[in-house]
């Protein structure tokens, strides 16, 4: 996975422009006005988030409709669960360590 889709997911902006493509493609006039920021801004954030391969652009007339890319989104979930068995066998060795406390405490908490 590279660390350049969490480069361009990290600033704001272009994470609220991700979360609004989540309902489907839109132009980029759609997601200034969504979202209340200038088409230019809006423009910039969508190349950095093409060039990371999150969006991808296409021309519809003379429009340019915008649509999540499903890849590394595939890979952000890869690597989280990666970390799946590593919570796993931790949080396994602390119910056994509290099982053994539990078995160890006398009965009468005074």
């Amino acid at each position: 996975m590279q660390a350049t889709v969490f480069g361009a997911l990290a600033e704001p902006s272009r994470l609220r422009i991700v979360e609004l493509l989540r309902t489907g493609p839109m132009s980029v006039g759609e997601i200034a006005d969504a979202l209340d920021i200038r088409q230019p801004q809006v423009s910039k954030h969508l190349r950095v988030l093409g060039d990371s391969g999150v969006v991808s652009g296409a021309a519809l007339a003379r429009r340019r409709i915008y649509r999540l890319e499903p890849k590394p989104f595939e890979e952000i979930v890869r690597w989280a669960g990666s970390f799946e068995r590593l919570w796993d066998a931790r949080l396994d060795s602390l119910g056994t360590f509290l099982e053994t406390l539990a078995d160890e405490s006398p009965d009468d908490p005074r």
